[in-house]
């Protein structure tokens, strides 16, 4: 039986970086759309670019084929290029010296790909793809809601780091 074909579209966004943060994602299946969006009172967009794709991925009930669009190369590359899973073979290093950042994050996004044949793609952002911009809409409205959630992700790192 053939999977599912899904395509996503995901943008982050962040008022400052750090500062408080949003995502926003849209699902599109035979002519069915889902959107996704939250929001945090502090966080950064690269976080924001990840957890926006672990939405959408977290959403889907069964096995599929997705091509996941993003305007975040950060996501992009380190999904296509095997960055994620080598940060997380090597311990969550991304060198010697340095720890790659989100591991939370990268942990949940890995684990959504396991079961699924993922494509990501980047696309340019803020150029007039429809899909792209709606994502954009939903996660700058998110960020700007009032009494956002706490990122412990985010926020407990702040308290593991040299002043």
């Amino acid at each position: 039986m053939a999977l599912k074909r899904v395509t996503i579209y995901t943008d982050g966004a962040c008022l400052g970086n750090p500062g408080p943060g949003g995502y926003g994602a849209v699902l599109l299946y035979e002519g069915h759309r889902k959107e996704f969006s939250g929001g945090f009172r502090l966080t950064t967009n690269n976080r924001m670019e990840i957890l926006a794709a672990v939405v959408a991925l977290e959403a889907l009930k069964q096995p599929c084929q997705v091509t996941l669009y993003s305007d975040s190369q950060y996501l992009v590359n380190a999904m296509q290029q095997g960055w994620a899973m080598r940060w997380r073979a090597n311990g969550w290093r991304r060198n010697k010296t340095e720890m790659a950042l989100n591991p939370d994050l990268w942990t949940r996004l890995l684990g959504c790909t396991e079961n699924r044949k993922v494509e990501f793609r980047w696309l340019r952002g803020h150029v007039g793809n429809p899909e792209n911009e709606r994502c954009d809409q939903l996660a700058m409205a998110a960020a700007k809601e009032k009494n956002l959630a706490t990122d412990f992700g985010y926020e407990s790192t702040l308290h593991h780091q040299a002043p």
